[in-house]
């Protein structure tokens, strides 16, 4: 069950992105456009603002992926030495365990690319209405 919760939250988050990174390249592209080649301050801002949140966002689900890698090592290592201790114990595959461990480590991976994504659809999008 915790699985199946897992993976439909994994594609809502592929499906947000899906949905926001559009609406932002194509917000930026068309102000880059209509600025030619003397942009504004506050086009030089938003110019800016876009390179650093990348390499943010790039190092924050870099940072969040490593973790999560350490915990989920942590997680198969007990896994591992609880079945050779108490052997008739019942327990998810090897199979399993390292496929929800690559799922929890892309979900951490995704959440902070995914959130910058959304947040700057959100304040384009006000942006272009005034």
């Amino acid at each position: 069950m915790r699985r199946i919760r897992r993976t439909k939250s994994l594609a809502a988050q592929t499906i947000d992105l899906g949905f926001a990174v559009p609406q932002v390249i194509a917000h930026r592209v068309a102000r880059i456009m209509i600025a030619g080649g003397s942009p504004s301050a506050r086009d030089r801002r938003e110019l800016q603002r876009m390179g650093t949140e990348k390499i943010l966002a790039a190092n924050e689900a870099w940072s969040a992926m490593a973790i999560q890698t350490v915990l989920e090592n942590q997680k198969l290592a007990l896994s591992f030495m609880q079945s050779l201790w108490f052997p008739w114990a019942q327990r998810p595959s090897a199979a399993m365990q390292l496929s929800n461990a690559a799922l929890d480590v892309l979900g951490k991976g995704m959440a902070p690319v995914r959130r910058r994504a959304l947040a700057n659809a959100k304040r384009l999008a006000r942006i272009s209405r005034r």
